[in-house]
């Protein structure tokens, strides 16, 4: 009898999971089992749904049930693992589409269950009008809600990395959009002299962004009506939760599973849980920050799909690492891209790191090549070792790669003065002599 791996939770580290495992040890019986009717979906494409440059919800789906059928993996929707037996090495699962529960023996398993967007205890937070966007029946729902030509104003209820490309999907339907962020800036991950050039231009495209308050109410008689945030009543027919997520942990910790202090399931480098035969991947997992060395929970699809690829080759008996991450992330703002990596002024603060900055404002092509814009980039290293932190970049949405040459630098351990002599590929169409990124080193090594 084949040995047997049971993953739990598709999407991107599940499916990366089992994927993996499948090609590392084919002898093994591999199945998923997801809660949703999706097994692999790209969620981060989900405000373009709305937006509408996404058509429908299956362009987002990156592979269906039998797709992974034919690579010789078994997948259950609309089926949800109740509980994990440790001693008896079995998972108890609930089949929505038959209304039955049966019990699935494993030899090893990979627990990806994901996380759940934070909904707080907020009255009218139930009310007809008020959503989340998590899945693409989420993206699907508000997109026809906005088709309605009902809705006239949305609010969007937070201002991280997914409140901004709300921000330009409501935008993009013709809706007036105001923002409530309960800190001090959007954008928190980042530093506010960053975020501010972002708020400036949603505000010019029209955003009313509302700093340092937070939503008191959702009200309307059916459905929504207002919206009551920092003591104002806003019109609203549509609001959207973006306030973060938390990582769905409660199965793993009845079977046993110990979280770490993020309170996401904690796993060594091999994503082996303290459970015997337990691995864990992708968003109900924390990871390890490259520059701290500290346990951090950055939940991005990228890291969950390198998460799922190591969990699915040790658990069928191969042999991988996951060192950690940088939390490099990207978004599009419009007409700006906004991208970082690494530790921001206010992680260093926080953790007393002694350092400096280095920040310019520059052009991403030749002054003279059209079609050049502003681009601002800022380098933060340590003040004594001049080890490269971190670094920002806020850009024309085109040039805002950049960021992956700075995190390259970061997870090499490379100082300032390092990176300011890196042979960096000169052309007009796409940066000027010396790069941005270049002129920001430069600047501190003065």
């Amino acid at each position: 009898m084949p040995k047997r791996l049971v993953v739990i939770g598709g999407v991107a580290g599940g499916t990366s999971a089992a994927a993996k495992a499948k090609r590392t040890n084919r002898e093994w019986e591999i199945r998923i089992f997801e809660k949703g009717p999706y097994v692999s979906y790209g969620g981060c494409g989900l405000p373009y749904l709305v937006g509408g440059e996404i058509a429908k919800k299956e362009d987002l789906i990156v592979r269906w049930p039998h797709q992974f059928e034919e690579q010789g993996i078994g997948v259950s929707v609309n089926s949800e693992v109740k509980e994990i037996d440790t001693s008896k090495g079995e998972v108890e699962v609930f089949h929505a589409e038959e209304g039955v529960t049966r019990r699935y023996g494993y030899d090893a398993l990979v627990v990806a269950t994901g996380a759940r967007p934070f909904v707080p205890p907020i009255p009218g937070v139930d009310l007809e009008g008020v959503y989340v966007l998590r899945t693409p029946l989420d993206g699907e729902a508000i997109r026809m809600a906005l088709e309605s030509g009902k809705v006239k104003k949305a609010v969007v209820v937070g201002g991280g990395f997914i409140g901004v490309e709300m921000c330009e999907a409501l935008l993009n339907q013709g809706v007036g959009v105001t923002m409530v962020e309960l800190m001090e800036q959007i954008l928190p991950p980042m530093d506010p002299d960053i975020a501010n050039l972002v708020q400036e231009r949603l505000e010019k495209a029209g955003v009313e962004v509302m700093t340092g308050c937070g939503v008191e109410a959702f009200e309307g008689r059916e459905s929504l009506e207002r919206v009551v945030a920092g003591g104002s009543a806003i019109d609203a027919q549509l609001a959207v939760l973006a306030i973060g997520v938390r990582p769905n942990v409660e199965l793993a910790k009845a079977a046993g599973v110990s979280t770490g202090p993020t309170g996401a399931i904690a796993a060594n480098e091999r994503m082996e849980t303290n459970v015997p035969g337990i691995f864990t991947a992708g968003d109900c997992a924390e990871a390890l920050h490259l520059v701290t060395g500290e346990p951090v929970y950055i939940p991005l699809g990228t890291t969950a799909n390198k998460m799922g690829r190591v969990a699915g080759t040790n658990a069928v008996g191969g042999d991988a690492t996951f060192k950690g991450v940088l939390g490099t992330s990207i978004i599009k703002a419009l007409d700006l891209g906004v991208a970082m990596t690494g530790l921001s002024e206010k992680d260093a603060q926080k953790r007393g790191i002694p350092y400096q900055v280095a920040r310019i404002k520059g052009r991403d092509r030749a002054h003279y090549y059209p079609g050049s814009h502003p681009i601002t980039v800022k380098l933060l290293y340590h003040s004594e070792s001049r080890r490269l932190l971190g670094g920002q970049i806020v850009s024309h949405w085109t040039a805002a790669k950049r960021i992956d040459a700075i995190a390259t630098a970061v997870y090499a351990e490379m100082t300032v003065d390092d990176f300011a002599r890196q042979d960096f590929a000169y052309s007009p169409p796409f940066s000027p002599v010396w790069d941005p990124m270049l002129t920001a080193a430069n600047r501190a090594v003065k």
